[in-house]
Formats: structure tokens, sequence, C-alpha cells
């Protein structure tokens, strides 16, 4: 939903989809179905924004066919839904009975966390409402705690580095601002202000900031 903030700018308060297990494209459609249009109506309002959360799998879907992008956007219009932020912290199995540190793999040390953000990243791009520029994308903080070494710290920061280039090319390519915000949360590397500050400094660059989530801060 769209709030008008006091000094004129627009609020997005977002329905996230992680709540709902879904691997793949065909569950990410059926969760736009059977709970966000639902709740869309329920609220009584002709938009609903969704926090989309894509899995691994789902994301590769999109990314790979141009069609099936289309006929996402296509589906989200239908269904009174648009996309104003993603939820890139899962990378798979989000939905499975146990999930406990799984939640953390791949993390910010490992290749493919780059690529799947990189590929999140593209997507929102193509997702954002027609009059929305600015887009965001949460990600897990940088790796369980230990271990997590010097050079694991150093393999971090320069993907971080690597995101943001790529998110200043993705701007310049399509006129959309992706944003993409650690999430501190208990027992990781970056859990606290104080364990944001030395990974960010080293990274120096706006596209790359924090997701505060309260259920987490409150932990």
């Amino acid at each position: 939903m769209r709030f008008r903030h006091p000094d004129g700018s627009t609020v997005h308060l977002a329905y996230c989809t992680n709540v709902h297990p879904a691997e793949t494209l065909d569950g990410v459609l059926a969760q736009l179905r059977d709970h966000c249009e639902p709740v869309r109506r329920r609220l009584g309002r002709d938009r609903l924004g969704i926090g989309l959360w894509l899995a691994k799998d789902a994301a590769h879907a999109l990314v790979t066919d141009p069609a099936a992008l289309r006929g996402l956007r296509t589906e989200l219009d239908r269904r009174g839904l648009e996309v104003v932020t993603l939820n890139g912290f899962p990378y798979e199995g989000f939905g499975a009975e146990q999930v406990k540190y799984r939640v953390y793999k791949p993390d910010w040390t490992d290749p493919d966390r780059l690529s799947h953000t990189t590929d999140l990243a593209r997507l929102l791009a193509a997702l954002l409402p027609d009059d929305v520029t600015e887009g965001t994308i949460s990600t897990l903080p940088l790796a369980w705690r230990a271990p997590f070494d010097a050079p694991r710290a150093a393999a971090a920061r320069s993907a971080l580095t690597v995101l943001a280039q790529r998110l200043d090319a993705l701007t310049e390519l399509t006129g959309r601002s992706i944003r993409v915000g650690l999430e501190p949360e208990p027992g990781c590397t970056v859990e606290t202000t104080a364990d944001a500050i030395a990974p960010l400094s080293a990274v120096g660059h706006d596209r790359i900031g924090l997701c505060v989530d309260t259920c987490h801060l409150a932990t």
C-alpha cells in the first residue's frame, strides 16, 4: 500500500511473501492467487505492494525467460499487486521443515550469493511499477558469525563492491535505482549497528546499506 509522508514523499508498505513456501515460479504465481490478492481484497485496496521472495530456481526461470518475466508482471497487474521490494535473504528451502543454519547459505563469501543477488536486482528493475524508480533488496548480514576470519571478510567485501558496481550499471541501463540492505540478525557477522560500520565503510558505496528487521531487532 502507498501512503503519503508529511514531507510529500511516498511510503510503501508491503506484504512479504516469504511467509508462504514457494521454490518455483509456479509456486510464486500460486502465492499471488491464494494469498496476496485475497489480502488486498480484505483490506479493500485497489493496489497492494508485496515484498516478493524469489528462491534460486524461481529467479533463474525469470532471468532466463523474458516471456516468463512478462507473464509475472501481467499476473501482478491482473491481481492488483505491485512489487516494491524483494526479500533476497533466503536462497532456497525456506519452507522446509527444518531451516536453521541453512538459511545463511550461500553467504557473501560464496560467488553464488553475488550471482543470485545480481539476478534479483535485474528482476526488480523490471518488476517495479512504472511510476517507481527506486527499489530495495534485503540480504543476509554477510555470514554466520563463526567461522568468519579475515580472508572470508575480505571476500565478502569484494563481492559487495562488485555488486555495487553492477547496481550502478543497472541504473545506467534501466533508469531504476536498486539498493541492497544487509539485514542484521542475532548470531551473524553483522548483528548490531557497530558490526555494520566496518563492512559498509569498506565498500563505501550508497548502493549497499542496512535493512532493519524489527523482529530481529527485538530478538
